[in-house]
């Protein structure tokens, strides 16, 4: 059995991600979630639904120690299993004027999206390179490639993980590990349902939000062998918006 996990795989892009991995790769998802039983278990039943296998895995990507203790257990009941894709999708905004924001706010950013990345990748990736197969694939954003106003905790968060990504992905080639970024642009979902929609629109030369359906497509090419000579690279998703 080939296993993937995905963080923050309750809702959104990461639920689409799940589904798509299993339907187009066969592979058993681990679903990560930190507060949301009831969506991480929808999203398990979507993932049945559609023909796949998976569970759900609770920890909370910004705590180190939970998240290395929950792994290792995972790993000790399933001694044989590697987990061979990786997305890390888990995010969470705190939007403000720099000026005006709170130190809370800068620091719960960076511990969920840039340490989060830490946390997650560091105790999965030499089974990856012992086993001379891997994808590690970073969901970003926008931000993190052009910056947003009022986004300069998540913008320099995803920023970091950018160049994470373009460094990490030359350490482990030789292995046959791939590191790569997608940075959705406005994707319709929980994180943007607060937004106004028909006004941002006119920012996107395609005219419309995208679809988690359609980061995810993107993110299971990247997870598959079609994509084995592709590393280091960070492909946009927004509707032309910013390239």
């Amino acid at each position: 059995m080939k296993y993937a996990l995905v963080t923050g795989g309750s809702r959104g892009i990461g639920r689409a991600v799940c589904i798509q991995l299993a339907k187009d790769l066969g592979y058993h998802m681990l679903v990560n979630f930190h507060t949301n039983e009831n969506a991480a278990q929808e999203t398990l039943s979507q993932i049945e639904a559609a023909g796949g296998t998976g569970e759900i895995l609770q920890f909370d990507v910004s705590n180190a120690q939970e998240t290395l203790k929950t792994l290792q257990s995972w790993q000790e009941n399933n001694k044989e299993a590697i987990i061979e894709v990786l997305v890390n999708n888990a995010g969470i905004t705190k939007d403000g004027l720099f000026m005006w924001m709170k130190d809370e706010d800068w620091k719960t950013v960076m511990d969920t999206n840039l340490h989060g990345f830490f946390n997650v990748t560091k105790p999965l990736l030499q089974p990856m390179l012992l086993h001379r197969f891997g994808r590690i694939i970073n969901v970003v954003s926008l931000s993190g490639m052009k910056g947003v106003a009022g986004q300069v905790n998540y913008a320099a968060a995803k920023g970091a993980v950018i160049s994470a990504t373009k460094s990490l992905a030359q350490e482990v080639a030789k292995r046959n590990v791939t590191v790569n970024a997608v940075a959705p642009g406005f994707i319709a979902s929980d994180m943007t349902k607060d937004m106004d929609e028909n006004e941002l629109k006119k920012l996107v030369p395609l005219n419309r939000f995208g679809t988690p359906e359609e980061v995810a497509h993107l993110v299971t090419f990247l997870a598959s062998t079609k994509a084995s000579y592709i590393t280091g690279e960070v492909v946009n998703i927004n509707g032309g918006i910013y390239s």
